[in-house]
């Protein structure tokens, strides 16, 4: 996939520099830099993630949810820190993009504390959750979180940016909103605020056909 010109422009600009600040949809301000534009393309060590509720459960159109998932993140991030370059919150499930420390691959036990601290923090709150089976009941697992979750590592620049935008327009392709920008819980505003993206983008996207048609 070819990124158009005036991307690769943006991408070279802010990304080689390193000097952006992220601050993701769901788990608010970070101090953790934009990741640099040599090291993920040479370590590989980025990830684009798909994490979903039980039963697609539409828990996070509950602004209750939606808190207890930010403060789980915070909390996660500052004892084992990570960027989180793109997000975006879906009633049922949630994507991101994120590059860890150098030398480090451990993501499993990030999930696993973000999904813990939120299902605590949400059923704490007075929330309830959905009835498991017998085998998850035996292993201590709530009816809150899918068990498992997607990933895949990132190999390189075109893939790091078509999966930006497939975040981006997620909502779109569910059908949430016909503009991506009228959907709040994603990082495509502060994209476009801090010149990562470009105001017309969505004209340009190299993977809207695949997500939205034309």
């Amino acid at each position: 996939m070819k990124m158009a010109r005036r991307e690769r422009a943006v991408s070279q600009r802010t990304m080689a520099s390193s000097v952006g600040r992220v601050s993701p949809a769901v788990a608010g301000p970070s101090n953790a830099r934009m990741p640099n534009y040599v090291r993920w393309r040479t370590d590989g060590a980025s990830y684009f993630f798909t994490v979903v509720t039980y039963r697609r459960r539409r828990l996070f159109n509950d602004p209750v949810a939606r808190r207890c998932l930010r403060r789980a993140f915070v909390d996660v991030r500052r004892q084992w820190p990570f960027d989180m370059f793109a997000s975006v919150l879906l009633p049922d499930h949630l994507h991101c993009l994120w590059t860890l420390p150098d030398g480090d691959d451990r993501f499993p036990m990030r999930w696993a504390n973000i999904k813990r601290l939120f299902t605590q923090s949400y059923l704490a709150a007075g929330a309830d959750e959905l009835p498991v089976t017998s085998n998850r009941d035996r292993h201590n697992e709530r009816g809150v979180w899918q068990p498992r979750y997607w990933e895949h590592r990132i190999r390189g620049e075109d893939e790091w940016f078509a999966f930006r935008d497939y975040i981006h327009l997620n909502p779109v392709k569910h059908g949430l909103v016909e503009d991506p920008l009228k959907w709040p819980w994603s990082s495509v505003h502060r994209h476009l605020r801090l010149g990562w993206l470009d105001a017309d983008w969505t004209s340009w996207s190299p993977i809207k056909a695949d997500i939205v048609g034309e």
